[in-house]
């Protein structure tokens, strides 16, 4: 028997998962959220007999819809104190997994593995765990966290909301729509932040209490893993996908680009019909720059996308072996021929790259929608 007014603690993890398994079933999903709001609400009937009290989720469910009745909770999220509880820092790679490290690049653990980031720029990015332990038993790259679990709901709703896939890596929102996460409301960004494909990359403050967060993939893997899953949702089956990515492998391999021409022409000669016809992405300009961006992003390629200099952003960089291409994508019924390679030049986009000591290819790239293929290619080598 405890004495009276004892004050005890209670974790409680993954409070979501039951919503979670059942959200493309709304009224399911429905039904759960109002069970689990009645037991969240004796929580707050318990209030003086809990001293800690500490929930664990993926998403984060509003007040309003979940803990209506649980009104004094603490959001830590993205507090600053908080923001490396959740995963490794490169402090303790470096120093709690020194042992583990021989044999490794050290380079490419971070690049495929770091990169979560909850708050302002200056706090600390940390490692999937996840993947960190698994790399230092198999001794191999390869994207574990992702492999764990399929989002088919997470592509499902991107499908359906006609997914401009360059877009992911350079989302903005507020606070607010991070937050915001129902049966009946899903933000694209919440969704994507939330369940870690996206995070933090800047924080602007326009005006006070006024925050606008940047986000876009945290490392590579998370960034090669989905856009190879969503190819399909772009007309790309897995099985097409993996013999067009060996092909652009072997093609930026050998610098080829008469032949990357072809490639990709070929790649978007061969969408169904019935893709076109089907899918509402088809109606949208930008599913040209998605096919393009998710081809060369599924490879594992290093991309920047919108990549910004004092002159403007250039639609796509690709750094690859020694050289750098700058895409720039114009649609023929909409802009002049000849302008994506122009506007390259114009905006001096290449300067940027210029003391790299790497070659560096401007390649403007402009679509016909009506004959629904690359119509022209242009390239100029600085």
């Amino acid at each position: 028997m405890k004495a009276p007014g004892f004050a005890g603690g209670l974790l409680l993890d993954e409070y979501d998962k039951p919503i979670l398994d059942n959200i493309l079933d709304s009224h399911t999903a429905r039904e759960l959220r109002e069970g689990l709001k009645n037991i969240y609400s004796v929580l707050k009937e318990a209030d003086p007999h809990l001293r800690f009290v500490l929930l664990t989720g993926v998403s984060k469910f509003s007040k309003i819809s979940l803990f209506s009745g649980l009104n004094n909770l603490n959001d830590i999220s993205l507090d600053a104190p908080f923001s490396t509880i959740c995963g490794y820092t490169d402090e303790d790679v470096d120093t709690v997994f020194a042992p583990e490290l021989s044999g490794l690049d050290r380079d490419a653990i971070r690049r495929w593995y770091n990169g979560y980031r909850w708050g302002d720029p200056g706090v600390v990015s940390v490692y999937n765990p996840f993947d960190v332990l698994l790399l230092f038993q198999k001794r191999e790259f390869a994207p574990y966290w992702f492999e764990s679990a399929t989002p088919t709901f997470l592509v499902d709703l991107l499908r359906k909301r006609g997914v401009f896939t360059p877009r992911l890596d350079v989302l903005q929102a507020k606070a607010q729509i991070l937050g915001r996460f129902d049966v009946d409301d899903i933000t694209t960004e919440g969704l994507l932040f939330q369940t870690g494909y996206i995070t933090v990359k800047y924080i602007e403050e326009p005006m006070l209490g006024y925050r606008i967060y940047t986000l876009g993939f945290p490392n590579l893997e998370v960034e090669s893993s989905l856009n190879d899953l969503l190819l399909p949702v772009l007309g790309i089956s897995h099985r097409q996908a993996q013999t067009y990515q060996l092909a652009l492998l072997d093609i930026l391999k050998r610098n080829d680009f008469q032949a990357l021409k072809t490639h990709l022409q070929s790649l978007y000669a061969g969408l169904p019909h019935d893709w076109y016809r089907n899918n509402s992405i088809a109606r949208y300009e930008g599913h040209y720059a998605s096919i393009f961006y998710s081809h060369f992003a599924a490879l594992g390629l290093s991309i920047t996308v919108e990549d910004a200099s004092h002159y403007g952003s250039v639609d796509m960089t690709v750094e690859f072996d020694e050289n750098v291409y700058l895409f720039e994508f114009k649609v023929v019924e909409t802009s002049p021929a000849g302008q994506a390679l122009a506007q390259i030049k114009e905006k001096r986009y290449a300067d940027k790259y210029r003391a790299s000591g790497k070659q560096i290819y401007q390649i403007g790239v402009e679509f016909s929608r009506s004959q629904r293929q690359i119509v022209a290619f242009d390239i100029e080598i600085v």
